[in-house]
């Protein structure tokens, strides 16, 4: 079984392949979406729902080139 999680800038991981999702005591979580929430705000945890975009998310990389470029 081959699984590539996809790291998109500013955006949720997307799971590609066949996968179990499982909670800290063991339970399997039922798959509704293969695109995992990032940014915290997601109502439908620990699936994306595009909050993301509605609060202006961004992911380590860019927050860090921001603070960088900041005088």
């Amino acid at each position: 079984m081959s699984i590539t999680i996809l790291v998109k800038d500013n955006a949720p991981y997307v799971v590609q392949g066949e996968f179990k999702l499982v909670d800290a005591q063991g339970n399997e979580i039922p798959i509704k979406k293969a695109a995992l929430c990032r940014c915290g705000g997601s109502m439908t945890k620990p699936f994306c729902d595009g909050t993301h975009s509605k609060i202006g998310f961004q992911g380590a990389i860019a927050a860090v080139e921001q603070s960088e470029n900041k005088p």
